[in-house]
């Protein structure tokens, strides 16, 4: 019998770390200048570290420990979404991958908001 919960959590770890490569080869074609290595070197910081911050909810010690941690991805995916707002229409790169991104930290957003809705109803709040 295959465990859906582990499956799940592989698949979102999974998703996470795409992503994560996904924002390291978008970093590649931002435009070199002050503007586009600022931004870009800030979308490294927080596009990145949604992958390993739910590696550390992974290994949470209580239930409010694992929505604390979620948490911390969901702020990291919101400051990604705006610096990806920023960076459309303001430094050059490549506009397909940025529409990938756009997409991908939207739905990442959504599935990380759902999660810690769920957590906090199982904590009757």
């Amino acid at each position: 019998m295959i465990n859906v919960k582990a499956q799940r959590k592989y698949n979102l770890e999974n998703r996470l770390v795409d992503f994560s490569k996904l924002i390291i080869q978008f970093r590649k074609t931002i435009e070199s200048d002050y503007a586009g290595d600022y931004l870009g070197n800030q979308l490294l910081r927080s596009g990145i570290s949604p992958s390993l911050n739910y590696a550390e909810a992974q290994g949470a010690e209580s239930k409010k420990d694992f929505i604390h941690k979620m948490r911390i991805c969901l702020k990291e995916l919101r400051e990604t979404s705006v610096s990806i707002k920023i960076i459309q229409g303001s430094v050059a790169c490549n506009d397909e991958l940025l529409v990938e991104l756009q997409s991908e930290c939207r739905q990442l957003l959504a599935i990380f908001q759902k999660s810690i809705n769920t957590s906090l109803q199982s904590l009757g709040k």
